[in-house]
């Protein structure tokens, strides 16, 4: 038997009064994952290990089976091994998000959505003024669909 693991990743949301009390998904027209639904199995479960704070990272290795509290060592690390970048022992991979904030406030997490080539341009600035042998500033690039 063959299985295919369909993860509504960000999915996660609050009722909101002027959609009946139903969240966006519930609310949303989505004949496609209605269809998903009803030709397969659903349900909740708890993919959050105790003492873990929510997210993706940490959810979406619980449901692959990943002993989350012996092998989760931060999202860093999880982005250095999809570059194919080595973390030796005693080194440390940390992930940062280039941001955009308007007012005092975060306004986003993506810097206004600006492109590779931009992003690739703030990381190399880093890498000049902040990096040296024990710190280096890598860039991911990630492909947006708007």
């Amino acid at each position: 038997m063959k299985y295919i693991i369909i993860l509504g990743d960000g999915m996660a949301d609050e009722p909101i009064a002027s959609l009946n009390n139903k969240t966006c998904l519930q609310a949303a027209n989505k004949p496609n994952i209605d269809k998903l639904a009803a030709m397969g199995r659903s349900g909740m479960v708890d993919t959050i290990p105790a003492g873990f704070a929510p997210g993706s990272e940490i959810a979406n290795m619980s449901v692959m089976g990943y002993d989350v509290p012996l092998v989760f060592e931060g999202r860093g690390s999880l982005e250095a091994a999809s570059m194919g970048v080595a973390i030796e022992p005693g080194e440390m991979a940390m992930r940062c998000n280039l941001i955009c904030i308007a007012n005092g406030k975060i306004k986003n997490h993506s810097a206004g959505h600006i492109s590779n080539e931009e992003a690739e341009e703030l990381i190399l600035f880093l890498q000049k003024e902040l990096g040296n042998e024990q710190v280096n500033f890598l860039l991911v690039f990630r492909t947006v669909i708007y």
